[in-house]
């Protein structure tokens, strides 16, 4: 089976998406200026790392469809993401839904409109 191992994230002004990745999510980035690109450590366990690289292009406008492929971080309280996120400087792309036998689920555009969802799993369910 193929499994996805690394994550983009495209930005228009990296140092401050930077900021608001490593405040919402404690990731851990390092600059390697000789490509003038930021790898992401998202953490121990299940999971992948990523990196950050300069948007070549201008930023997705708001209300466009999603051109991308999206990827959802697990987290303990989708609600005390949505709220930390928010306060960044981040937006509601699809508020927080229940899916039963799950868990719950939301999108939100990160400060520089880029979709990603947020996933808490239902811990009765496994």
């Amino acid at each position: 089976m193929h499994r996805p191992v690394h994550f983009e994230i495209h930005a228009s002004e990296p140092e401050k998406l930077v900021a608001f990745y490593a405040d919402v999510f404690g990731w851990k980035i390092q600059h390697l200026p000789q490509f003038d690109y930021w790898l992401i450590d998202s953490g121990e366990g299940a999971g992948i790392g990523g990196g950050l690289m300069r948007r070549h292009g201008p930023k997705p406008e708001d209300g466009a469809p999603v051109n991308a492929f999206v990827c959802s971080i697990e987290v303990e309280s989708v609600d005390a993401i949505v709220e930390k996120a928010l306060a960044h400087g981040a937006s509601v792309a699809l508020p927080k839904m229940a899916i039963p036998g799950v868990g719950y689920q939301a999108f939100i555009k990160d400060s520089d409109g880029n979709i990603l969802g947020l996933h808490q799993p239902d811990k009765t369910a496994a």
